[in-house]
């Protein structure tokens, strides 16, 4: 998902430091070595496997699993979810029985698949994850009622970015360590941006969008959405209530949408307000895939194509090396791909089998990690690829084991540069153990959605608090009729 929410809506477009490009090249994966759990046992797997994805990243590991096993083709189809297209059609798949024998599920409605009876167990893969260390929150997410139904091959834990050099103009430093004491927690969060507005003359922004930190406070409620049937608001939704009033009302956010232009434009110092006056953003919230496919590509100078003088112009700048990233004011996750088999497949073993491989892998996600599956080094197994399908060096992976190996390769790496520095993995080894999902339940994505315009209005001054929260239990109700709304 990560690559696909930042590539998909940019082109309309988890605690620590933040992944990057590595040193390493297609030439050294040989040097990558294999794991005894490697999913090559003695099987002689053959036939066709179905696989449905939203994402074109998957891809890759399929291209990589045709590799390991030449008698297996992968019928690959990839759906996009930008309107919602994957899930109907999935959906409507289930009820005519023609399913295919693998699946990707995103974060944001992989639990809906997880609890309902569609998917196969697959517990018995269950100790490959504990040899591997798989961390424990994506193994929850995918668990209900002592099944574990699906594998992710990442982990996504968030993290806060920031402009050094205007850390530097407003705190008088730029160091991780003295900056994340100024925001470890919401209440010092927005005395810093307070402070940013006083010394700015209101110029300098603490976010772009209020949007940004609404998935701090989901992630550390304490009761989940829905107890006995009942909708529960849980005291931390109260405070994002007053949070976002807060932030809008004092002017610490720059009411920009997330995934717009205005919100990536933030990112280059091309923020510009109503009347065409210059505007910077102090920090970002994103997770693991923020840096390498939202920060990266939007921290760069932008052509403006001409429409009539035929002379394109340029927007922004280069803010390579002055970035940082911290924990910011609460642990978070956000976003994260997992692979489960259809319980109906025809062919269920090669489906677990994909399923080892892509997730389960030492080997493999090693070779994920560190950007050895190159174009090039595709198209040595497929021609016919194309020239952008690849997988860059970055992702965080889902296994402990793996992280620590590889841990020292992002020392030197491109967005250690981005980031003056900072070695990513380092910083996001510390914050995955730290994770917990255990409160996600298959209506959350629904919920939260049916939260977004009670809580602009709120902030906007348009609603009051009663009317705000009363707007989003009728949104509830008429999203989730089966859910109690007292």
């Amino acid at each position: 998902m990560k690559k696909t929410i930042a590539l998909v809506l940019a082109c309309l477009m988890l605690v620590g430091l933040i992944t990057g490009c590595t040193k390493t090249t297609p030439a050294q994966s040989s040097e990558v070595e294999s794991n005894t759990n490697s999913s090559t046992e003695e099987k002689n797997f053959s036939g066709t496997l179905k696989l449905w994805s939203f994402t074109d990243e998957v891809k890759t590991m399929v291209l990589a699993f045709e590799e390991q096993y030449p008698d297996v083709k992968v019928e690959y189809t990839m759906i996009p979810m930008t309107n919602g297209e994957f899930q109907t059609k999935l959906k409507s798949a289930l009820q005519t029985g023609e399913v295919p024998d693998v699946v990707s599920l995103e974060a944001a409605f992989v639990r809906e698949y997880i609890e309902s009876d569609f998917l196969a167990d697959v517990s018995d893969l269950l100790p490959l994850a504990k040899e591997l260390g798989t961390y424990q929150f994506t193994i929850d997410i995918a668990t209900y009622e002592g099944q574990t139904k699906a594998f992710s091959y990442q982990a996504t834990p968030g993290a806060m970015f920031y402009r050094r050099s205007l850390a530097k103009e407003y705190f008088g430093t730029d160091d991780p360590a003295a900056i994340q004491e100024l925001v470890s927690d919401m209440t010092k969060f927005e005395a810093a941006a307070k402070t940013i507005k006083e010394k700015s003359n209101g110029n300098t922004y603490m976010l772009c969008s209020t949007g940004d930190f609404a998935n701090l406070f989901f992630a550390n409620r304490q009761t989940p959405w829905v107890v006995d049937d009942k909708l529960v608001i849980d005291p931390k939704i109260d405070q994002l209530f007053e949070t976002a009033k807060s932030f809008r009302q004092n002017g610490y956010e720059a009411q920009a949408t997330q995934w717009q232009e205005g919100w990536f434009a933030g990112m280059n110092d091309s923020l510009v307000d109503a009347k065409g006056n210059p505007k910077k953003v102090f920090s970002y919230l994103l997770p693991t895939w923020g840096l390498p496919y939202v920060l990266m590509p939007n921290g760069a100078p932008k052509v403006v194509k001409a429409e009539n003088t035929g002379k394109d112009s340029t927007v922004g700048i280069d803010t390579t090396g002055d970035w940082a990233c911290i924990n910011g004011p609460m642990p978070y996750q956000w976003g994260g791909t997992w692979i489960g088999a259809m319980k109906d497949s025809k062919n269920l073993e090669l489906a677990k089998e994909f399923i080892k491989f892509s997730t389960l892998n030492a080997d493999t996600l090693k070779k994920w990690a560190l950007g050895v599956y190159t174009n090039e080094y595709l198209k040595k197994i497929n021609p016919s690829v194309g020239d952008t399908l690849a997988q860059g060096a970055g992702d965080f992976v889902s296994s402990q084991k793996v992280v620590e190996e590889i841990v020292s390769e992002f020392d030197n790496a491109a967005t250690s540069k981005f980031l003056a520095g900072q070695n990513s993995y380092k910083g996001f080894a510390a914050a995955a153990p730290t994770i917990s999902l255990k409160l996600i339940q298959a209506s959350d994505d629904a919920i939260q959605r049916s939260l977004n315009d009670p809580l602009s209005n709120y902030a906007a001054g348009k609603a009051s608090k009663q009317e705000a929260i009363q707007q989003f239990k009728d949104a509830v109700k008429n999203a989730l009729p089966d859910i109690i709304v007292e």
